[in-house]
């Protein structure tokens, strides 16, 4: 007669189970990629023509501000041609255009534009050097042992 109570559930369904990789992910080994220089922009005006205006001064502020992000470091060149799209949306904002909007607050999103939209990502940026320099709290094991470094017995002559 078998145990009691329901079968067990599969290994790799268990809550406790020991899997190697959770969440499925698949890791791909990529090259990043240089940003590209802004294209060309157009822009239809009232009477329905497309002509080629410049980028507004703050959308070109806010790409290069996408290349010095750290967020940026990894990506490739689909991320950049995403990024580009986007910063087309953006530009169309800037020049009064607030029906993109909603569809800009999207994409940006999806790069981790925002505090909270990195911490739905899961994106935490490292501060060690910021800690480093930072003074402890009162009571902190930071605190406690501040000053002291490790040393090697044998190079310290003991």
């Amino acid at each position: 007669m078998a145990g009691r109570g329901p079968a067990p559930k599969p290994e790799d369904q268990r809550a406790r189970g020991k899997r190697s990789n959770p969440q499925g992910l698949r890791v791909i080994q990529a090259d990043p990629t240089a940003q590209p220089e802004l294209p060309q922009l157009w822009v239809r005006d009232s009477d329905g023509e497309v002509n080629p205006v410049s980028w507004p001064a703050v959308t070109v502020e806010w790409w290069a501000m996408w290349a010095r992000s750290p967020l940026s470091a990894e990506f490739t060149d689909t991320d950049w041609s995403e990024l580009r799209d986007t910063a087309r949306l953006h530009a169309l904002f800037w020049m009064g255009d607030k029906a993109v909007a909603p569809e800009l607050r999207l994409r940006v999103a999806k790069f981790g534009a925002t505090p909270e939209d990195r911490a739905r990502l899961r994106i935490t940026f490292a501060a060690a050097e910021e800690a480093e320099d930072r003074p402890a709290r009162p009571g902190s094991a930071r605190g406690r042992y501040q000053g002291l470094k490790a040393v090697d017995r044998d190079v310290a002559g003991a």
